[in-house]
């Protein structure tokens, strides 16, 4: 159950006043209650703010709960959120449509308070407990910020994203520099310890919630930002390889410098021809090995004026 300070959100969906508010009145005292009057009001309720769990009326006018229904669970943003028909609509071909669509639940009224409370409780916390397994999945265990399966999945759909609404989204490359001969020296112990407080300095320096930090591979990271052109892209970049640098995490073994460093590379699909995740990643990549070629603790951008990275 939800602590009293983080109650879950539920959205009632009723084209009948008075049904809102008997709902209301049974699960306010527990958590979070929006309303909505019909199904276009409630689908832009969820896009402005997702809620834990829909309760959906299915005979209201314009547009029934079905549709309602069938529309969240074709929209990768909502499709997880459960939904409970709440209706007088008792045939079992109703019920097994609402089913079909994707419903957890198919509710009769007249309603039993205890038994609407019990399958909210029910159903919020098996959600909360799929939440909590889906967020350890996209988790990197070692440095704790996101994995490579969900770097994936959120630059599909930033992608996405920025072409549908024409905006920059660029992403860097990180290489921890020198790092396989810190491992020889300090031991695999210290090589984890090193790349733990690494990825968490740098996801303190990463502020929108849009943006994104995950470990690649290795000693390996990538930071994907949305909204952000390459010039403000190499800002946070520089900013990133300054932060690092300044945790003076000693390595006496690096040909750069005396303590840790990293080489960035920086690519934004406005300078490409291209909007696919392989030719950014490659271009970030073309970008880093030039970093690295030009002496390491340094950031290096791709700019398609020129097909050589150049220099911050």
């Amino acid at each position: 159950m939800f602590a009293k300070t983080e109650r879950a959100t539920i959205l009632l969906v009723d084209d009948v006043p008075a049904n809102l508010s008997l709902l209301s009145s049974i699960l306010r005292e527990d958590y979070r209650v929006q309303l909505a009057t019909s199904g276009a009001k409630a689908l832009e309720l969820v896009a402005a703010s997702l809620p834990d769990l829909i309760l959906l009326d299915v005979m209201m006018p314009e547009m029934d709960g079905y549709e309602v229904c069938r529309r969240l669970k074709a929209n990768p943003d909502t499709c997880d959120i459960p939904v409970l028909f709440v209706t007088a609509r008792n045939q079992t071909e109703d019920e097994e449509l609402g089913l079909t669509l994707g419903a957890m639940d198919y509710i009769h009224k007249p309603i039993s308070p205890p038994i609407i409370k019990a399958r909210v409780r029910n159903h919020i916390a098996l959600k909360l407990q799929t939440d909590a397994l889906k967020r350890l999945s996209f988790i990197d265990g070692l440095t704790q910020v996101a994995n490579r399966r969900r770097f994936d999945d959120t630059l599909d759909n930033e992608l996405q994203r920025a072409v549908r609404q024409q905006h920059a989204l660029s992403l860097l490359m990180l290489d921890v520099d020198y790092f396989k001969l810190f491992n020889d020296h300090y031991g695999h112990g210290l090589g984890d310890q090193c790349l733990a407080q690494v990825a968490q300095a740098m996801q303190a320096e990463i502020n929108r919630p849009m943006d994104l930090i995950a470990r690649y591979g290795g000693e390996e990271f990538v930071v994907l930002l949305p909204e952000t052109d390459l010039e403000d892209a190499r800002k946070v970049a520089e900013s990133l390889r300054e932060t690092v640098a300044a945790m003076q995490i000693s390595h006496a073994h690096s040909l750069a410098a005396e303590h840790i460093t990293i080489s960035i590379g920086v690519a934004c699909n406005s300078q490409s021809e291209t909007n696919s995740a392989a030719e950014l990643l490659k271009l970030a990549d073309q970008a880093l090995y030039l970093a690295k070629q030009s002496g390491r603790n340094q950031v290096k951008s791709w700019h398609n004026k020129n097909p050589i990275p150049r220099n911050v």
